[in-house]
């Protein structure tokens, strides 16, 4: 218990001390303490506070989850599965718009193609039509 407060225990009207380690001084520091090892403290004190609010958020964020998907059985808008459901179906449309989008590029791409033949031809006919 470096640094703590001692404790009075009262035992059959006689106190003794508690929980002072032995070498602490009365104003409970410790002989060997320096600036550099309580600054050492601090460092270690700040990063384990930056590992404990990361997992703050962490539980934070899957206590959501587990809320969310509770009040979505409560409002009776599904299980689990059918959200699942709903994902897999969302992600088949998706894939079935990419394939839509890319038989549309081949068309448009057929349809260019031919109102160029298309010109050429008219262009030809045009030439063939004058000479007469």
């Amino acid at each position: 218990m470096k640094g703590s407060r001692s404790l009075v225990h009262l035992c059959g009207g006689q106190s003794k001390q508690v929980g002072r380690p032995t070498g602490v001084h009365g104003d409970g520091t410790a002989p060997g303490v320096t600036r550099a090892s309580l600054q050492a403290d601090l460092l270690a004190a700040g990063e384990r506070a930056i590992r404990l609010n990361a997992r703050v958020q962490q539980l934070e964020k899957r206590l959501s989850e587990v809320l969310g998907e509770q009040a979505w059985r409560a409002a009776g808008l599904g299980q689990a599965a059918d959200l699942n459901q709903l994902r897999e179906q969302a992600t088949s449309l998706q894939q079935q718009n990419i394939d839509l989008r890319l038989k549309l590029e081949e068309r448009d791409q057929e349809l260019s193609a031919a109102r160029a033949a298309n010109r050429e031809l008219m262009a030809q006919l045009n030439a063939t039509a004058r000479r007469r």
